[in-house]
């Protein structure tokens, strides 16, 4: 089976992040043209969704409330669109705090890092946002995923570290065995532990809720591993400096695949509706890649 491409904008609009809405299509930002965009699998055309042009969105997730949530990096706000297209957007407490990633956490709230202002903030469905500092300064917490655990675990891409913030508020903090790791895209994998990717060392990185850490070093330590998802009973990550996508097994064996187009800089994925992968190339168009690649 091949990669197939589909273009959902032009190359300077930058599609980013990419996850599958509760409508079984894939919604994803166009962070350079200050859009959201839609895409049904199996068409050729996508729609989008008008913003402030300069608002920067970054990564989308979908609300416990059934809309897509997403970050507005450059404005300093969250964003939600509804499934008919309905836009809003909340400002955040601190000044500049460029939130980045988001997810929803078990207690029915959105979850998201500000890696500016070294917080982990939270947004209620009608808007109330509470934030949380972290105990390390210069921390830059990147993108966060909901544990099995009820905790919400991210990365700390300034620290090269792994961070865990129960529903309390309250942090830990998981040291990186490697320096320069600089983390991340991170994941709850099917095994139970949080997977993320270590942009700086090239390696695939693997944290149980106790804090054991593995890492898997990647063929071409210069790849740029950037964003990662669970998929099946196995993980896939996008390899945005070498134009890869690539799969890693529960004992940390891993599969590589070329893209297509040359340099079409790889940066979100997500398990779509229909037995594949998606990520998002930042050269304008969505990448579909089957699991039994």
């Amino acid at each position: 089976m091949l990669i197939e491409e589909i273009r959902v904008s032009g190359a300077d609009a930058g599609p980013y992040a990419v996850t599958t809405g509760p409508d079984g299509a894939l919604w994803f930002t166009l962070v350079h043209q200050g859009r959201i965009g839609r895409l049904v699998p199996g068409e050729r055309s996508a729609t989008t969704y008008e913003l402030e042009p300069d608002c920067g969105p970054t990564v989308i997730t979908t609300g416990p409330d059934g809309a897509l949530w997403f970050t507005r990096y450059r404005d300093h706000r969250i964003g939600r669109v509804t499934l008919d297209g309905d836009v809003r957007s909340y400002a955040l407490p601190s000044a500049d705090a460029g939130p980045f990633g988001i997810v929803t956490g078990a207690d029915g709230a959105l979850w998201f890092t500000e890696t500016a202002a070294g917080r982990i903030g939270r947004i209620t469905t009608a808007g109330e946002v509470t934030e949380f500092p972290l105990p390390i300064e210069g921390a830059f917490p990147s993108a966060i995923a909901a544990g099995d655990d009820g905790g919400l675990w991210f990365t700390m891409n300034g620290a090269d570290a792994i961070g865990r913030i129960g529903l309390d508020g309250e942090v830990t903090v998981h040291r990186l065995p490697t320096a320069g790791a600089a983390p991340v895209g991170i994941a709850a994998g099917p095994d139970g532990a949080l997977w993320f990717v270590e942009i700086g060392a090239g390696q695939i990185g693997r944290v149980q809720t106790d804090g054991k850490i593995e890492e898997f070093p990647l063929p071409d330590r210069q790849a740029r591993p950037h964003a990662i998802v669970a998929a099946g009973d196995e993980l896939w990550f996008t390899e945005w400096g070498a134009n890869r996508v690539g799969r890693v097994n529960g004992k940390g064996e891993v599969h590589e695949y070329d893209l297509p187009t040359p340099a079409s800089e790889p940066h979100g994925i997500t398990a779509g509706p229909d037995g594949a992968v998606w990520t998002a190339l930042e050269t304008g168009a969505l990448a579909r890649i089957p699991l039994d690649m």
